[in-house]
Protein backbone atom coordinates (compact mmCIF):
# COMPACT_ATOMS: atom_id res chain seq x y z
CA UNK A 1 0.00 0.00 0.00
CA UNK A 2 1.36 3.29 -0.83
CA UNK A 3 0.84 6.42 0.96
CA UNK A 4 1.33 9.76 0.42
CA UNK A 5 3.93 11.98 2.49
CA UNK A 6 1.32 14.14 3.46
CA UNK A 7 -0.47 10.94 5.16
CA UNK A 8 2.60 9.71 6.62
CA UNK A 9 3.40 13.25 8.14
CA UNK A 10 -0.05 12.90 9.83
CA UNK A 11 0.43 9.58 11.06
CA UNK A 12 3.68 10.18 12.38
CA UNK A 13 1.85 13.16 14.34
CA UNK A 14 -0.76 11.45 15.92
CA UNK A 15 1.66 8.79 17.27
CA UNK A 16 3.49 11.30 19.13
CA UNK A 17 0.45 12.33 20.38
CA UNK A 18 -0.33 8.65 21.11
CA UNK A 19 2.66 7.84 22.47
CA UNK A 20 2.69 10.88 25.04
CA UNK A 21 -1.24 10.07 26.25
CA UNK A 22 0.23 5.87 26.65
CA UNK A 23 2.92 6.56 28.12
CA UNK A 24 1.00 8.55 31.20
CA UNK A 25 -2.36 6.84 31.10
CA UNK A 26 -2.73 4.85 28.59
CA UNK A 27 -5.29 5.11 25.44
CA UNK A 28 -3.23 5.84 22.66
CA UNK A 29 -5.06 3.46 20.56
CA UNK A 30 -8.36 5.78 20.66
CA UNK A 31 -5.61 8.39 18.13
CA UNK A 32 -3.75 5.88 16.45
CA UNK A 33 -6.11 3.67 15.20
CA UNK A 34 -8.47 5.94 13.54
CA UNK A 35 -5.77 7.42 11.93
CA UNK A 36 -4.49 4.59 10.26
CA UNK A 37 -8.17 3.71 9.15
CA UNK A 38 -8.73 7.03 7.96
CA UNK A 39 -5.51 6.27 6.04
CA UNK A 40 -7.58 3.81 4.06
CA UNK A 41 -5.93 0.89 5.92
CA UNK A 42 -8.02 -2.08 6.55
CA UNK A 43 -8.88 -3.11 10.12
CA UNK A 44 -6.96 -6.25 10.67
CA UNK A 45 -3.70 -4.41 8.91
CA UNK A 46 -4.44 -1.63 11.22
CA UNK A 47 -4.11 -3.14 14.19
CA UNK A 48 -1.27 -4.95 12.97
CA UNK A 49 0.45 -1.64 11.86
CA UNK A 50 -0.74 -0.50 15.48
CA UNK A 51 1.40 -3.07 16.99
CA UNK A 52 4.68 -2.29 15.12
CA UNK A 53 4.66 1.01 16.32
CA UNK A 54 3.43 1.09 19.46
CA UNK A 55 6.70 -1.49 20.57
CA UNK A 56 8.60 1.27 20.17
CA UNK A 57 6.73 3.76 22.07
CA UNK A 58 6.32 1.18 25.20
CA UNK A 59 9.80 0.12 24.81
CA UNK A 60 10.78 3.90 25.19
CA UNK A 61 8.62 4.14 28.41
CA UNK A 62 9.97 1.15 29.54
CA UNK A 63 13.75 2.21 29.37
CA UNK A 64 13.01 5.92 31.11
CA UNK A 65 10.52 4.29 34.15
CA UNK A 66 13.29 1.51 34.75
CA UNK A 67 16.01 4.25 34.23
CA UNK A 68 14.39 6.07 37.36
CA UNK A 69 13.87 2.89 39.43
CA UNK A 70 10.05 2.48 39.27
CA UNK A 71 9.87 -0.82 37.17
CA UNK A 72 10.66 -4.10 39.29
CA UNK A 73 10.51 -6.66 36.54
CA UNK A 74 11.94 -9.60 38.87
CA UNK A 75 8.98 -9.30 40.83
CA UNK A 76 6.43 -8.96 38.54
CA UNK A 77 8.18 -11.08 35.57
CA UNK A 78 5.16 -13.49 35.65
CA UNK A 79 2.54 -11.17 34.92
CA UNK A 80 4.65 -9.44 32.21
CA UNK A 81 5.01 -13.30 30.90
CA UNK A 82 1.01 -13.92 31.02
CA UNK A 83 0.16 -10.48 28.99
CA UNK A 84 2.79 -12.19 26.49
CA UNK A 85 1.12 -15.50 25.87
CA UNK A 86 -2.29 -13.54 26.36
CA UNK A 87 -1.68 -11.28 23.47
CA UNK A 88 -0.37 -14.13 21.41
CA UNK A 89 -3.81 -15.64 21.35
CA UNK A 90 -5.95 -12.45 21.48
CA UNK A 91 -4.02 -12.20 17.55
CA UNK A 92 -3.97 -15.52 16.85
CA UNK A 93 -8.26 -15.07 17.29
CA UNK A 94 -8.39 -12.07 15.38
CA UNK A 95 -7.36 -13.23 12.21
CA UNK A 96 -9.85 -15.82 12.58
CA UNK A 97 -13.23 -14.20 13.86
CA UNK A 98 -14.88 -10.93 13.79
CA UNK A 99 -13.48 -8.60 16.52
CA UNK A 100 -17.39 -7.24 17.50
CA UNK A 101 -17.78 -10.92 20.00
CA UNK A 102 -15.50 -9.19 22.16
CA UNK A 103 -17.25 -5.39 21.86
CA UNK A 104 -20.06 -5.19 23.70
CA UNK A 105 -18.23 -5.47 26.96
CA UNK A 106 -16.47 -2.44 26.21
CA UNK A 107 -18.08 0.49 27.18
CA UNK A 108 -18.89 -0.90 30.28
CA UNK A 109 -15.90 -2.01 31.64
CA UNK A 110 -14.35 1.54 30.61
CA UNK A 111 -17.15 4.02 32.38
CA UNK A 112 -16.44 1.40 35.39
CA UNK A 113 -12.48 2.06 35.17
CA UNK A 114 -13.54 5.74 35.09
CA UNK A 115 -15.51 5.97 38.38
CA UNK A 116 -12.87 3.42 39.89
CA UNK A 117 -10.27 6.37 39.22
CA UNK A 118 -12.40 9.24 40.10
CA UNK A 119 -13.59 8.75 42.93
CA UNK A 120 -10.59 6.00 45.02
CA UNK A 121 -9.49 8.13 47.79
CA UNK A 122 -6.88 5.57 48.04
CA UNK A 123 -4.93 6.54 44.64
CA UNK A 124 -0.88 7.74 45.75
CA UNK A 125 2.66 7.75 45.16
CA UNK A 126 2.87 4.46 47.66
CA UNK A 127 2.47 1.42 47.80
CA UNK A 128 -0.30 -0.47 49.36
CA UNK A 129 -1.21 -3.96 50.50
CA UNK A 130 -1.64 -6.08 47.23
CA UNK A 131 -5.37 -7.93 47.26
CA UNK A 132 -4.20 -10.57 45.15
CA UNK A 133 -1.21 -12.86 44.40
CA UNK A 134 1.36 -12.77 41.82
CA UNK A 135 -0.77 -15.45 40.57
CA UNK A 136 -4.17 -14.11 40.30
CA UNK A 137 -2.29 -10.37 39.11
CA UNK A 138 -0.89 -12.79 35.88
CA UNK A 139 -4.13 -14.57 35.44
CA UNK A 140 -5.95 -11.12 35.30
CA UNK A 141 -2.88 -9.41 32.68
CA UNK A 142 -3.24 -12.23 30.74
CA UNK A 143 -6.73 -11.59 29.95
CA UNK A 144 -5.86 -7.74 29.59
CA UNK A 145 -3.25 -8.98 27.27
CA UNK A 146 -5.64 -11.55 25.14
CA UNK A 147 -7.82 -8.23 24.60
CA UNK A 148 -4.62 -6.17 23.60
CA UNK A 149 -3.82 -9.14 20.91
CA UNK A 150 -7.92 -8.84 19.95
CA UNK A 151 -8.16 -5.22 19.72
CA UNK A 152 -6.46 -3.27 21.75
CA UNK A 153 -7.33 0.51 22.36
CA UNK A 154 -7.89 1.15 26.08
CA UNK A 155 -5.27 -2.06 27.22
CA UNK A 156 -2.77 0.21 28.90
CA UNK A 157 -5.40 1.74 31.40
CA UNK A 158 -6.81 -1.98 32.21
CA UNK A 159 -3.44 -2.86 33.17
CA UNK A 160 -2.81 0.18 35.26
CA UNK A 161 -6.22 -0.25 36.85
CA UNK A 162 -5.43 -3.92 38.12
CA UNK A 163 -1.78 -3.29 39.18
CA UNK A 164 -3.66 -0.27 41.25
CA UNK A 165 -6.18 -1.52 42.50
CA UNK A 166 -5.35 -5.56 42.94
CA UNK A 167 -1.57 -5.26 43.06
CA UNK A 168 -1.60 -2.37 45.81
CA UNK A 169 0.78 -0.68 44.20
CA UNK A 170 1.39 3.09 43.68
CA UNK A 171 0.36 5.34 40.64
CA UNK A 172 3.41 5.80 39.26
CA UNK A 173 4.98 2.01 39.76
CA UNK A 174 1.30 0.49 38.31
CA UNK A 175 2.22 2.71 35.36
CA UNK A 176 5.70 1.53 34.87
CA UNK A 177 4.44 -1.67 34.98
CA UNK A 178 1.62 -1.35 32.49
CA UNK A 179 4.33 -0.38 30.67
CA UNK A 180 6.05 -3.56 30.87
CA UNK A 181 3.11 -5.65 30.39
CA UNK A 182 2.00 -3.48 27.42
CA UNK A 183 5.36 -3.76 25.75
CA UNK A 184 5.17 -7.68 25.90
CA UNK A 185 1.72 -7.87 24.35
CA UNK A 186 2.75 -5.26 21.87
CA UNK A 187 5.36 -7.72 20.55
CA UNK A 188 3.82 -10.95 20.93
CA UNK A 189 0.81 -9.28 19.10
CA UNK A 190 2.98 -7.68 16.30
CA UNK A 191 4.80 -11.61 15.99
CA UNK A 192 1.59 -13.10 15.76
CA UNK A 193 0.32 -10.78 12.79
CA UNK A 194 3.92 -10.70 10.95
CA UNK A 195 3.63 -14.44 10.32
CA UNK A 196 0.53 -13.54 8.80
CA UNK A 197 1.29 -10.95 7.17
CA UNK A 198 -0.37 -8.04 8.18
CA UNK A 199 2.01 -4.97 8.57
CA UNK A 200 2.09 -2.33 7.09
CA UNK A 201 5.92 -1.63 7.31
CA UNK A 202 6.17 1.81 5.48
CA UNK A 203 2.91 3.50 8.17
CA UNK A 204 4.52 1.43 11.05
CA UNK A 205 7.96 2.41 10.55
CA UNK A 206 7.25 6.16 10.34
CA UNK A 207 4.45 6.00 13.22
CA UNK A 208 7.28 4.39 15.43
CA UNK A 209 9.34 7.45 15.42
CA UNK A 210 6.76 9.24 16.51
CA UNK A 211 5.80 6.80 19.23
CA UNK A 212 9.16 6.55 20.36
CA UNK A 213 9.72 10.68 20.57
CA UNK A 214 6.20 10.70 22.89
CA UNK A 215 6.52 7.69 25.09
CA UNK A 216 9.32 9.57 26.03
CA UNK A 217 7.72 12.64 26.77
CA UNK A 218 5.06 10.97 28.43
CA UNK A 219 6.71 8.98 30.56
CA UNK A 220 9.18 11.59 31.76
CA UNK A 221 6.07 14.31 32.54
CA UNK A 222 4.70 11.06 34.39
CA UNK A 223 7.27 10.56 37.11
CA UNK A 224 7.60 14.29 37.32
CA UNK A 225 3.94 15.32 37.96
CA UNK A 226 2.92 11.91 38.99
CA UNK A 227 -0.90 11.32 40.31
CA UNK A 228 -2.13 14.62 39.51
CA UNK A 229 -1.18 14.15 35.97
CA UNK A 230 -1.83 10.52 35.23
CA UNK A 231 -5.22 10.23 37.31
CA UNK A 232 -7.17 12.91 35.23
CA UNK A 233 -5.61 11.88 32.42
CA UNK A 234 -7.30 8.03 32.55
CA UNK A 235 -10.29 9.13 33.63
CA UNK A 236 -10.51 11.66 30.49
CA UNK A 237 -8.94 8.84 28.01
CA UNK A 238 -11.89 5.93 29.46
CA UNK A 239 -14.64 8.61 29.10
CA UNK A 240 -13.21 9.36 25.93
CA UNK A 241 -12.61 6.13 24.68
CA UNK A 242 -16.09 4.69 25.64
CA UNK A 243 -17.69 8.04 23.20
CA UNK A 244 -15.63 7.07 20.65
CA UNK A 245 -17.17 3.62 20.54
CA UNK A 246 -20.65 4.25 21.12
CA UNK A 247 -20.93 7.08 18.58
CA UNK A 248 -18.68 6.12 15.78
CA UNK A 249 -20.88 4.28 13.13
CA UNK A 250 -17.81 2.40 11.67
CA UNK A 251 -16.43 1.29 15.24
CA UNK A 252 -17.39 -2.47 15.93
CA UNK A 253 -18.85 -1.85 19.02
CA UNK A 254 -21.02 0.32 17.34
CA UNK A 255 -22.03 -1.81 15.06
CA UNK A 256 -22.60 -4.68 17.78
CA UNK A 257 -24.61 -2.81 19.89
CA UNK A 258 -27.16 -0.82 17.67
CA UNK A 259 -26.74 -2.88 14.32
Amino acid sequence: MILSPDMLAFLVAAALMAGCIDAMAGGGGLITLPALMAAGIPPVQAVATNKLQSCFGTFGACVAYARRGHMDLKTYKGPVIAAFIGSVGGAWLLQRVDPSILAGLMPALLIAMAAYFTFSPKLGETDRHARVGIAGLSGLIGMIGFYDGFFGPGAGAFYTTIFLALGGLSILRATAQTKAANFASNIAGLLTMLAGGHVIWVAGLAMALGSLVGGQIGSHLAMRFGSRLIKPLVVVMSLALTAKMLLDPENPIHLYLFG
